[in-house]
């Protein structure tokens, strides 16, 4: 599949890194190509293009935005007219968020209008996301939300192409802030507790 990936953070690198390991196409959409953290970025990721965040967006099939949640309302009028297009939440609006939205996910569906808004990618750390398999366990779990159900089974693929497991769905778009609660019990036990970020979560059934 094409694929922008909006911002050239860890878990940005980390999603291309995977992606483009898995055959698809992985474009960068970013403000600046000359940045210190894109041309970091360029340096790690062999394969990866950098465009324009409209540009990006044209291309692509699949857009996954990994910025600061209070980045995105500045962001939005950007990406052009994505309503044909599978866009994913992969942020956490623990510490900010995109005032007056609750989260990211519900700014994008509001502005965009899009109904093709998935959240996933947001539940453990950048390194699992790198490297998804444990020894003796196999791959972790992902886990996603939203509405379209469709869009869900893409992206629910997506995070299998990159190493995880399963990627379980929560439910609709009444849960995604449910799943960002869940990212923060991650950020609790790796981070504040002290357990470090080598800690994943996988569902187990009897």
């Amino acid at each position: 599949m094409k694929i922008s990936i909006i911002g050239s953070g860890n878990v940005g690198t980390a999603l291309a890194q995977g992606f483009l390991k898995a055959g698809h196409q992985v474009a960068f959409g970013v403000r600046n190509v000359s940045s210190a953290k894109s041309e970091k970025a360029s340096a790690l990721i062999v394969g990866a293009v950098f465009k324009s965040i409209e540009e990006s967006c044209l291309l692509a099939e699949v857009i996954i935005i990994t910025t600061p949640p209070e980045a995105v309302l500045d962001l939005i009028p950007l990406l052009g007219d994505i309503k044909n297009k599978i866009v994913v939440d992969a942020t956490n609006s623990v510490r900010t968020k995109p005032e007056p939205y609750a989260t990211t996910f519900h700014a994008i569906k509001d502005l965009t209008k899009s109904e093709k808004v998935v959240k996933c990618f947001n539940s453990t750390g950048f390194e699992n996301m790198t490297d998804p398999i444990y020894p003796s366990f196999g791959g972790i779990d992902m886990f996603c939300a939203g509405n379209d159900k469709a869009s869900k089974s893409v992206v629910q693929q997506l995070a299998k192409d990159i190493g995880f497991a399963e990627c379980w769905d929560f439910g609709g778009d009444d849960k995604v802030e449910l799943l960002e609660k869940f990212a923060l019990s991650w950020i609790n036990l790796a981070i504040l507790q002290g357990h470090g970020r080598n800690l994943a979560f996988k569902v187990i059934k009897r």
